[in-house]
């Protein structure tokens, strides 16, 4: 694969790339360059972290990139995820990673690391140290966002600590690229910024997309990172998302009660379901209707999508009728793997946790 289209499929994934120049000059210098994600395990997994997660992670690696998942324990705890609880946390974690499976993410080419074993280096310590060392509080505080918080609130102690020991990650990962959502931009910045007077690399940032809650999208937050934790899909608001063990009836429910506007693209994450998920599954989509309505439609294309829908020739409600039924049909497998045996053991033991914040 020549270098213009593994930068069209990472490009796919990477709403905002901090820079392309950069990144098109990593792939020409490094075969399989290391890119870093993490993620807190903080109770049961929506299909943001699961569906789009493993469309993103499987075009990256298409593109000659290698994966390094960080399973962020000691994050969650420093987050008070779970009640602080590190088994709850750790069992947590092996479920997401059993889910990955299902989905089809290619984790045979993934290193998966915990946050457990990085901390036991002593001079990862030091570099969570330098970090605090070369930062005020005051730009500590601004990157509160990574942490699904704003810089308004009140903050603890360890959750001061958590930006810096998440630069010293992405350095003691040896990532070439941090491949996170548009929410963790401002602490993948402070990366590139501090790392040159530590001795270590400006990272190439790569920022998906953050799918849209199902709710109505408002917000008040003029920060850009603040609005995107107003908007984006959250396990604290259970009606906002849906998680990726949800029975059928739970979604049609869901997705029935979803904000959608007649003719409205932007802002609604019906449609936000069809782009970044169903389509990149999918190809096209046959939406079924009454002959009254029109009969039934095959759609080629969300571009396609995009001018019907605009058009008032197709209603919501037939819109939502199709992403529940094609969301049905990509859950339907994962289902079916923890109805039994260990994986349902550990479905089980996971919903009985509590989610705090």
């Amino acid at each position: 694969m020549d270098i213009e289209e593994r930068m069209r499929l990472i490009k796919e994934v990477g709403e905002e790339i901090i820079t392309e120049q950069e990144l098109k000059e990593l792939l020409q210098t490094k075969t399989h360059p290391i890119a870093y994600d993490g993620f807190e395990p903080s109770g049961r997994m929506h299909i943001a972290q699961g569906l789009l997660r493993t469309i993103n992670v499987n075009k990256m690696i298409k593109a000659g990139i290698r994966f390094k998942m960080l399973i962020a324990d000691w994050f969650a705890l420093m987050n008070n995820k779970l009640g602080g609880d590190m088994k709850k946390i750790r069992t947590t974690g092996k479920y997401y990673i059993e889910i990955w499976k299902a989905c089809g993410m290619k984790t045979e080419k993934i290193d998966f690391v915990w946050s457990n074993d990085l901390v036991r280096d002593e001079e990862h310590w030091k570099t969570t140290i330098d970090v605090a060392r070369h930062s005020t509080v005051k730009r500590i505080v601004r990157c509160s966002q990574i942490m699904g918080r704003k810089e308004t609130e009140t903050l603890s102690a360890a959750q001061i600590i958590y930006p810096c020991m998440q630069v010293a990650d992405i350095f003691h990962l040896k990532a070439d690229i941090t491949q996170l959502g548009t929410d963790q931009r401002k602490v993948n910045v402070l990366a590139r910024e501090i790392g040159p007077k530590l001795g270590y690399w400006k990272p190439v940032i790569v920022s998906h997309h953050m799918i849209l809650g199902l709710g109505k999208p408002v917000s008040t937050s003029k920060d850009r990172d603040d609005m995107i934790l107003d908007l984006k899909m959250s396990k604290s608001k259970p009606d906002s998302a849906i998680f990726m063990l949800d029975s059928e009836l739970e979604i049609k429910r869901k997705i029935g009660k979803a904000y959608c506007p007649e003719r409205i693209i932007e802002m609604n994450p019906v449609m936000e379901y069809m782009k970044y998920i169903i389509f990149e599954k999918f190809g096209s989509v046959r939406i079924e209707r009454t002959e009254k309505f029109g009969g039934d439609i095959t759609i080629n294309s969300y571009d396609e999508l995009c001018e019907i829908y605009k058009q008032g020739k197709l209603h919501p409600l037939d819109l939502k009728n199709a992403v529940a039924f094609y969301l049905n049909e990509m859950l339907k497998p994962i289902r079916k793997r923890f109805e039994h045996g260990g994986a349902k053991k550990l479905c089980e033991e996971v919903k009985s946790y509590s989610i705090t914040r």
